[in-house]
């Protein structure tokens, strides 16, 4: 029963995220991936003086946005640390090494989404809200000042239909609102300007319905640019 757990999530995470996976002996023994940065968190220079470093933390929606970066961000110290598939647990265990070892000014984080699919088994909004709550605390305490970014709309998951996620997603992008505004974070809103009448995702954003193609981050970027610099003159 086990190992056929273990083959169920690992099916639905390959499925999810058209992006190279962990194997079912990885999702044993290293569930967060904490493996896949440590090398490239090792060689990572510190900061320079007077350097703005952000690091984008999440799912494969902010992996998927690393091979635009150069031309979205040109010039900028962004480093994007997001992983395929993954909840927001994963996020939080990895959370340490991932974002706070680097050191950034400002930590970028968007999750959320895999929760409400059920990637890692089920999970209440609750249970999603407390680990982005926990992400932005260890971010506060250790100096960086946090931007917490909308789930992107879905109005059905193509690996897992029938979730009705659109509503969900719109409650917890309230409560990430209202979160923000009563602890000094700073809201990132894609879901309005990417949201059609249905809670999903408008035409031409996205192939899936879901992972954002390359209009679908030219949508996103300038709110992203936006957000860091606000972050960076809030006190």
């Amino acid at each position: 029963m086990k190992t056929l757990c273990f083959a169920a999530l690992l099916t639905v995470l390959v499925s999810a995220e058209n992006q190279a996976q962990p194997t079912d002996q990885q999702l044993r023994t290293d569930w967060a991936n904490l493996a896949k940065f440590r090398d490239a968190n090792a060689n990572l220079a510190p900061p320079a003086r007077n350097e703005n470093r952000v690091v984008f933390m999440g799912n494969s929606i902010t992996e998927g946005w690393q091979k635009y970066f150069a031309t979205m961000f040109p010039g900028k110290p962004y480093i994007n640390r997001g992983i395929g598939g993954q909840t927001t647990p994963q996020m939080l265990v990895r959370f340490r090494q991932d974002v706070i070892a680097l050191k950034p000014k400002v930590v970028v984080i968007l999750g959320g989404t895999n929760d409400i699919a059920g990637n890692t088994g089920p999970s209440t909004l609750e249970m999603i809200e407390d680990n982005l709550a926990s992400m932005a605390e260890l971010a506060r305490s250790n100096g960086i000042k946090v931007v917490l970014s909308s789930v992107l709309p879905v109005y059905d998951y193509p690996w897992k239909p029938g979730l009705e996620p659109a509503p969900k997603i719109i409650a917890l992008n309230k409560w990430m609102k209202d979160y923000a505004g009563q602890h000094g974070a700073i809201y990132l809103d894609y879901h309005s300007a990417m949201a059609d009448a249905r809670g999903g995702m408008r035409e031409g954003l996205a192939s899936d319905g879901v992972h954002p193609n390359e209009g679908g981050y030219r949508v996103m970027a300038p709110f992203a640019q936006q957000a860091i610099e606000k972050a960076l003159r809030a006190k």
